[in-house]
């Protein structure tokens, strides 16, 4: 299925979405990883077998830049896996409408909308990929803060996402705002900076090149910080102290959809209990109650009650804050 996802994505991109739509299709925009969605999507397949799902998959950034080109022409059904605080983009919200999927009642209210535009049943989280064998070669501290990224030892070691084309980047630019308050914040950062390699447009790029060794930090996600130990890799998943940052993946219905029936149906199977047996598979952050992480997960060190890792996030203020803060960081730092 990543194959399939793959060439449903570049033939969307190179054909145009429109000439693909049609009664029994719908078009799905997410921003959710490339190895969860060819899972997800087989699933969906099966249980919606009448209905054909084109799925592109873009970067958090350039999902939000593509649905603002198209607003006038909006070519997508579903928005599915996306960062909530892009989300709450008031144009982005202009472009949805609401709808309460089957079984988005079990969410506690904070993860979805009070107007009911949008849900949230996962998310995702970020951590610090370490390889543990370069870390070992080159003698370098553990690190267990951002603070530890400081000590000039780490020169070019660490790669991070870039927060304007990233989700996961924005997650912990925001996720240091936040919990330091902006001056300490930006100053932590600006801190780091020097030994930043590379700020990357991936999520899970920083991850990937640290664990084959390239690099020994990779600021990145807990998923794919995860799904790297278990395959073997000499990986240590570490949740910087004062709180990792965190992100709400939500979906909703656009409101120009061609096919409302079929994105329904799709919304509804998102908060199936067969989806959500998935996510146990993928994700590090389930809102769904009762819903335990995986084995892996437990394995990599992940804790039981996550809440004692992550930062105390304010979901609306990342909204209404993101423009500023990416374009400060951009100007700070961008390369």
């Amino acid at each position: 299925m990543k194959t399939w996802t793959k060439f449903t994505a570049v033939s969307l991109a190179a054909l145009g979405v429109a000439a693909m739509a049609s009664a029994d299709e719908i078009t799905v925009y997410t921003a959710l990883e490339e190895e969860e969605i060819g899972a997800y999507i087989e699933a969906a397949q099966q249980a919606m077998p009448d209905t054909e799902i084109n799925v592109l998959r873009l970067s958090t950034g350039k999902l939000g830049a593509r649905l603002l080109a198209e607003a006038g022409n909006p070519q997508a059904d579903v928005i599915w896996g996306w960062a909530v605080s892009a989300m709450m983009d008031p144009q982005i919200l202009e472009m949805v409408e609401p709808y309460e999927a089957k079984g988005v009642e079990v969410l506690p209210a904070k993860f979805r909308d009070e107007d009911g535009k949008w849900f949230a049943p996962i998310g995702y989280m970020g951590a610090f990929c370490v390889n543990t064998a370069r870390l070992e070669e080159k003698g370098l501290p553990m690190p267990a803060s951002w603070k530890d990224l400081e000590d000039p030892a780490f020169k070019d070691e660490i790669l991070m996402p870039d927060p304007n084309s990233s989700g996961t980047g924005y997650l912990h630019v925001n996720a240091v705002l936040q919990s330091m308050g902006e001056e300490a914040g930006w100053a932590q950062l600006a801190a780091v900076d020097p030994n930043m390699a590379q700020y990357t447009s991936s999520g899970s790029k920083p991850c990937k090149s640290a664990r084959v060794g390239e690099y020994t930090v990779g600021i990145s996600l807990a998923f794919t910080a995860m799904q790297s130990i278990e395959e073997g890799y000499p990986l240590a998943m570490v949740f910087p102290e004062g709180g990792v940052g965190y992100e709400l993946e939500a979906s909703a219905l656009m409101a120009s959809s061609d096919d409302k029936e079929g994105a329904k149906a799709f919304l509804d199977w998102t908060m199936s209990e067969e989806a959500i047996q998935l996510y146990q598979q993928y994700k590090a952050l389930i809102t769904v109650p009762g819903v335990d992480a995986s084995a892996a997960a437990e394995a990599a060190g992940l804790p039981a009650d996550i809440s004692t890792v992550l930062a105390d996030i304010d979901f609306v203020e990342a909204a209404e804050n993101q423009t500023a803060v990416k374009e400060a960081w951009k100007e700070k730092f961008g390369r």
